[in-house]
């Protein structure tokens, strides 16, 4: 079965990421690197998050993310949403709305807590809409105040 790999190219800093990603999600690590004896540009880099499969290399300036790709990231608990907004947005990472975020280098990132969709699938439409309506005024996800969206329709 073939498998298939998210491949990251970034318009520089590559390296950066992959060492920001791995240290920022357990079970991850870097398999194999390679970059230009010169320069220090990455060539090519092969890394697991949390025992997924990514590549990545540096392309140059013309490669460039848009907000119609991002890594969304399947949350626990406050705690998980938390930790993950905190190091994705740090050192000119930017805050969104509704969850996402992009870091530092320009990659977009959800961050939802599990129960989300969860709360958002009751058959009940007054709950759901109560829930949708919360999370549409938040930048990161807030737990407690879709429970309390939630339990007050």
């Amino acid at each position: 079965m073939r498998k298939i790999t998210t491949f990251i190219t970034f318009d520089g800093h590559g390296k950066e990421a992959v060492d920001l990603y791995t240290a920022t999600f357990k079970n991850s690590k870097i398999i194999s690197v390679m970059t230009h004896p010169e320069t220090g540009t990455l060539l090519h880099a092969l890394f697991t998050l949390d025992g997924q499969h990514f590549m990545a290399m540096d392309g140059g300036k013309h490669f460039t993310f848009t907000d119609g790709f991002s890594l969304f990231i399947d949350c626990k608990s406050q705690e998980e949403v938390d930790y993950y907004w905190e190091k994705l947005t740090a050192d000119g990472g930017a805050p969104g709305s509704c969850g996402w975020l992009k870091d530092k280098f320009g990659v977009s990132w959800q961050v939802v807590p599990e129960i989300l969709g969860q709360l958002i699938a009751d058959p009940n439409p007054a709950k759901s809409q109560a829930v949708m309506q919360a999370m549409l005024k938040m930048g990161k996800i807030n737990i407690a105040e879709l429970q309390a969206a939630y339990d007050k329709a």
